[in-house]
């Protein structure tokens, strides 16, 4: 009866114990860690007005085979599947850190008789349970903590995601661009071929001469040490994006003679949604609350320990005649642990939990910071790229027109070889610029989608988790 007793009253105990603290709201927390940033109402170098940031953005590009690629690279990239597996060990953690809010069940037995090790003939076994009373919530504070970083973790390989689907984007925008200025710079060289060619013909019927002839093989080697570089700068980029997918790295991916689709216009938002919306930013936020919850545990720990045990013991001896009164054997206690001198150990922990929440602090600063400038600086790119693209394609059309009027005048002999040269060198930069253009475009395009933390998928499979993830101190 006395047992019977000790577990009501320290049960009790347990349902009045007290609840745990919330960490501060995410309006103080950006305040603390972005004390010199003010949020604008709209982006900076957004021209217009704009809608809400939709998903879906890879099937803008209108392009099957890189939908396909991307589709292979979420199953296949390494990066992806150990950020999967870091995942499953927070889960691991998050089991573990609440284990010890359940009571803890053994079981011991022995026998042998008189052929037992030590002679004694005695046999039996005995069920004991211990639970510890977590009055203060520190193994509440530890599993909380675990479960923010699980959160956390979750929303990394959400975000690996949107990764890998923008890196392999732009690994295939950078091959095509690749391919599109090797196929000028042969081109080129074709030209360079039929200008040499037709020196040679005026040196040899006396309208020529020997510089002329000089000058044209110069250009013509230069070109070809253009496509040289060109064809290597072709199979380093298939191998980048043959080994981000997954593949063999043997440069054996088809890339289109040609940019598909043009590009439509991207609703940005607004930069106050980008704190909710970004997988990497609330992944931040979810680890300063894990580290708030390590401070509760630290100290916690400095406040006596509480548990309850219980045993039912069973013994029999060969040898000894035992009182069957006393046998089964039912037990019920209770256990203080009270810490009274560690040498400043308990509070060393409380003072390094507090540094490890500054420093998680810091770190949101640090990744929203970063966020905002990743997204004007892909929206500024954007329109001055634009704008290039548009200077570009008259001043291709100007440089054709002067390597006609150029040729025109060598073949009637006002001219020499060397102004049809430059000219055609003039019009090959124009025609390689558009084409860095129009793949810098589509790259800098996704780097905006990506800043966004909009989805590459219609149906994002992530959304869920990210959603679960910050409604978790609501």
């Amino acid at each position: 009866m006395r047992g019977a007793r000790i577990v009501i009253v320290l049960g009790s105990l347990l349902v009045a114990g007290c609840a745990l603290n919330r960490p501060p709201p995410s309006e103080e927390l950006r305040t603390n860690a972005l004390p010199n940033v003010k949020t604008p109402e709209r982006w900076t170098a957004q021209h217009a007005a704009s809608s809400a940031v939709a998903d879906g953005w890879l099937a803008s590009f209108n392009d099957p085979v890189l939908d396909a690629l991307v589709r292979e690279a979420i199953e296949y990239n390494s990066d992806l599947r150990i950020a999967a597996a870091r995942v499953d060990v927070a889960a691991g953690y998050v089991k573990l850190a609440g284990a010890t809010l359940y009571p803890q069940v053994n079981a011991l037995a022995r026998g042998g008789g008189k052929m037992s090790g030590d002679s004694s003939g005695l046999s039996g076994g005995a069920v004991t349970a211990t639970w510890e009373l977590d009055l203060w919530g520190r193994v509440r504070s530890m599993q909380r903590g675990a479960q923010l970083t699980y959160d956390a973790t979750a929303l990394d390989e959400a975000y690996a995601r949107q990764s890998i689907a923008a890196q392999t984007a732009k690994a295939w925008f950078l091959a095509t661009e690749a391919a599109l200025q090797l196929a000028i710079a042969k081109d080129t060289v074709l030209s360079s071929e039929r200008l040499v060619g037709f020196a040679r013909d005026r040196l040899r019927v006396g309208k020529g001469d020997e510089y002329d002839v000089a000058t044209g093989v110069a250009s013509l080697e230069t070109f070809r040490d253009v496509v040289a570089q060109l064809e290597l700068a072709r199979s380093q980029a298939l191998r980048a994006l043959e080994t981000l997918i997954g593949r063999y790295p043997g440069a054996a991916v088809e890339v289109p003679t040609r940019f598909a689709a043009t590009l439509p216009a991207v609703p940005v938002g607004l930069p106050s949604e980008l704190l909710e919306r970004r997988p990497d930013i609330i992944a931040a936020e979810r680890r300063v609350a894990s580290a708030f919850y390590g401070i509760e545990e630290a100290k916690a720990a400095r406040l006596p320990r509480i548990s309850l045990t219980a045993s039912l013991t069973s013994i029999s001896s060969d040898l000894f005649v035992l009182k069957e009164r006393n046998n089964p054997i039912v037990s019920f206690g209770a256990g203080l642990l009270a810490p009274i001198f560690l040498g400043g150990a308990l509070q060393a922990q409380v003072e390094i939990r507090n540094a490890e929440q500054a420093q998680a602090i810091a770190e949101y600063g640090r990744v929203t910071t970063r966020a905002f400038g990743e997204v004007e600086t892909a929206l500024s790119s954007g329109f001055a790229l634009d704008e290039r693209t548009t200077i570009l394609s008259r001043a291709i059309v100007q440089n054709e027109r002067a390597v006609e009027f150029a040729q025109v005048r060598y073949r009637v002999g006002s001219g020499d070889l060397r102004a049809v040269n430059q000219q055609q060198l003039a019009l090959y930069s124009a025609r390689s610029a558009q084409i860095h253009v129009e793949a810098e475009r589509r790259v800098q395009r996704v780097n905006l989608y990506l800043a966004l933390g909009g989805s590459f998928e219609a149906a994002d499979p992530t959304a869920a988790s990210v959603s679960n993830a910050s409604s978790t101190l609501r």
